[in-house]
């Protein structure tokens, strides 16, 4: 196993030598196992003479005001052992001045109208933050393909539809939402939930497992989310932002085929989202 580089600068990212094909991992920091399974997955994809490059760059422009971003966990030491241990050759952790110069550029993506519904509509500005970076970060580290996680669904759909519309040479490879024991989907702000709020938040993934039974029963969508709702709701200390069944890649779903429930709820004062893939098999 080759030494785990760290660039800290464009200059130096620019510089690096280039070796097989290349995949990113994009990430804030904080890494945990859902992380850990993107970059197995981007060392799978290049080979053993490929490339692996993890961004960790706690991105200012994608948190709204008064969001987390000065507390945002930053846990770079135990985060570059992570990277060490999954098949990372380099990490690139530049600061923002590096990412968006000393004067910001008021130039950004507009992820059109489908970064203006569910996550869009209660950050706004969060996907034009997000597709913003992400196609800066592609531009500096000039990857071959791409690896997200399906946790944060909004935003994969949103990173394709970018990557498409700008015929950008980069293959999108998407991942699975990895899951603690209690079914919780993995995320770097599960550290802000004390033990009776980790034990609400399990009824997130509780009602997406209730909506997929809803479906595979042969539920109507509306029954569907109906199903969900009513986990979300019996459950003290979650507050539902929205309970949502969509299509595929966030059309509106059809009345049977694949569809998409996804899900946003408060616990105390920590946001999460999640969602999962069901099948509808249509009015009986």
């Amino acid at each position: 196993m080759t030494e785990l580089v760290v660039l800290n600068n464009v200059t130096q990212m620019r510089a690096w030598r280039r070796s097989g094909r290349r995949a990113v991992v994009m990430t804030m920091g904080a890494l945990h196992p859902g992380h850990a399974a993107l970059m197995d997955e981007a060392r799978r994809v290049v080979g053993s003479e490929g490339q692996v490059v993890a961004t960790v760059f706690v991105n200012p422009t994608q948190f709204s005001p008064g969001e987390d971003f000065e507390s945002y966990p930053r846990t770079m030491e135990e985060d570059l052992e992570v990277c060490s241990g999954h098949g990372v050759d380099a990490v690139f952790s530049p600061d923002a001045v590096e990412v968006y110069g000393e004067e910001p550029s008021d130039l950004s993506v507009d992820p059109g109208e489908l970064g203006s519904v569910l996550e869009g509509s209660i950050r706004p500005g969060h996907f034009r933050g997000v597709l913003t970076v992400v196609l800066k970060l592609l531009n500096l580290t000039q990857p071959d393909v791409a690896v997200f996680g399906e946790k944060d669904y909004q935003q994969l759909i949103l990173v394709r539809r970018m990557v498409d519309a700008f015929n950008l040479p980069v293959e999108v490879v998407s991942v699975p939402t990895v899951r603690d024991p209690d079914g919780l989907a993995m995320s770097s702000r599960n550290v802000y939930l004390d033990s009776t709020q980790r034990a609400a938040a399990a009824a997130i993934p509780a009602a997406l497992f209730v909506g997929r039974e809803s479906a595979e029963a042969g539920s109507s969508g509306v029954d569907v989310v109906r199903a969900a709702e009513q986990v979300l709701n019996a459950q003290d200390g979650v507050e539902p932002d929205y309970v949502v069944l969509t299509g595929p890649h966030l059309e509106p779903a059809e009345d049977s085929g694949r569809a998409r429930l996804l899900v946003a709820a408060r616990v105390g004062e920590t946001r999460l989202i999640d969602s999962t893939e069901l099948v509808l098999a249509g009015a009986s």
